[in-house]
């Protein structure tokens, strides 16, 4: 049997981690962080125990890649369904959407993400992290901001800030005040992404083109940001 070509050998490692970025979520989200170990991880994924401490130095490292994988498809299919746009607003909308759902949908696994952001090892620089940055600063420059260098990391530090209301013990904040405070801060209307039910707490309005005379239709209203 002739040896693999680095070109599979590559590939068949990039398809091991992602089974254990993908394991480490499950996991967590199903046991919590302290109850699953990198053992658990390793037989859920189908892989070697020992590929695990081959690819993350530890546990808490192997966590925050595989949640910010797990951001980084739920931003992309978020920013790619249908109907596609390129309209930045819409964009961003669905940007801060995505994250926010997260929280939503998988509040023990994010709220142990940022717990241990905030833990003496802190933000994890990882190949996940650079595809999720990566995403939201092209977010920001298709929303028009005259300084994504500026913008970025504020909007990183706001989505984190919101998470965080969210999921906090014993007095969480309500998604929609959250997301009416971040659709205010870049004056989205409420109607953009994927609006929470029911109208917007007293933040942003949907905005209404103006209606002409009565009887008549509603006039178009453009914008640019």
């Amino acid at each position: 049997m002739s040896p693999r070509s680095p070109s599979v050998n590559e590939e068949l490692r990039r398809r091991s981690r992602e089974r254990l970025l993908q394991a480490t979520v499950e996991l967590v989200s199903e046991r919590g962080y302290e109850a699953t170990k990198l053992g658990d991880i390793a037989d859920r994924a189908g892989a070697a125990r020992g590929l695990v401490s081959y690819y993350f130095p530890g546990k808490r490292q192997l966590l925050q890649s595989a949640v910010h994988r797990l951001m980084h498809l739920t931003l992309a299919a978020a920013l790619d369904r249908e109907p596609h746009t390129e309209d930045g607003r819409e964009r961003l909308a669905r940007a801060v959407d995505a994250i926010l759902g997260l929280a939503v949908d998988r509040p023990r696994l994010m709220r142990t993400h940022m717990a241990g952001i905030l833990q003496a090892e802190g933000f994890v620089q990882c190949p996940e992290q650079q595809r999720l940055a990566e995403l939201l600063r092209d977010t920001v420059e298709r929303y028009g901001s005259a300084d994504v260098d500026q913008e970025y990391p504020l909007l990183r530090a706001l989505l984190m800030g919101a998470v965080f209301a969210l999921l906090m013990p014993g007095a969480p904040m309500p998604l929609p005040a959250l997301r009416a405070e971040l659709f205010q801060r870049y004056d989205l209307d409420w109607d953009l992404g994927v609006p929470p039910d029911g109208a917007p707490p007293g933040g942003t309005q949907p905005r209404q083109p103006p209606r002409l005379a009565a009887g008549e239709p509603y006039a178009v209203e453009t914008q640019s940001k």
